[in-house]
């Protein structure tokens, strides 16, 4: 059983992270003179787009997603709505922790929001799809001992590699080295998808790893 689940998170990192390759290669093809640094935002939306949508479909189609008590339209609408809500409010959040850290209030919003939008599709987009848009079950994966399954410990290493990777992308960003990558937000984008890439193959090999000091209990 451990095995099986590890396989299949190997799998889908593996497909997850060729589309960020395909997000980043496929521009280039279609718009010549495409680079990371010239359309940044570009490749920024680009990404973002590409691993929420093989996500979502990913997950759906492993079964990872929390089951659903009501099969009423309805519900699962409300459902739906409410994910896209909490998609919303993440990249509020995420936006507002940025300008609380230093990123330019006016200047550059629009560079600071799509970073924004960034690390949700790469942190909070993962909650839902394997927690669903219930709060209580973010706080308890992401709190001491609070992994209940192997894709919630999984959760715990991608988020946290993807949020420090972009912490330390904002490092080399007031050095005078005059450097494409230095302008805003490009490092902290490379950085956090580097910990997000990072995250995918460490997740898996950390938990094969460690896969006979794992217990989970039901809470």
């Amino acid at each position: 059983m451990w095995d099986h689940e590890i396989r299949a998170m190997a799998s889908t990192h593996a497909i997850i992270a060729a589309s960020v390759f395909m997000a980043t290669v496929l521009p280039a093809v279609v718009m010549p003179g495409f680079s990371v640094y010239g359309a940044h935002l570009l490749w920024i939306y680009s990404v973002s787009a590409a691993v929420t949508a093989v996500s979502v479909a990913v997950f759906w189609l492993l079964g990872i997603t929390p089951p659903t008590k009501k099969h009423t339209v309805g519900y699962k609408l409300s459902k739906l709505v409410r994910s896209c809500l909490y998609f919303f409010l993440s990249c509020l959040f995420f936006h507002t922790v940025l300008v609380l850290y230093g990123a330019p209030l006016i200047e550059f919003a629009l560079e600071t929001f799509s970073l924004a939008v960034l690390l949700t599709s790469l942190t909070t987009l993962r909650c839902l799809c394997v927690l669903g848009p219930n709060v209580q079950a973010w706080i308890r994966v992401f709190s001491r001992h609070g992994a209940m399954s192997v894709w919630d410990t999984c959760l715990q290493i991608t988020v946290a590699c993807t949020l420090v990777g972009a912490w330390l992308g904002a490092f080399p960003i007031p050095l005078d080295w005059d450097r494409p990558w230095q302008v805003w937000p490009v490092s902290c984008s490379l950085g956090g998808m580097i910990g997000f890439l990072t995250g995918l193959v460490a997740a898996p090999a950390w938990i094969h790893y460690h896969r006979k000091q794992l217990t989970y209990k039901c809470k």
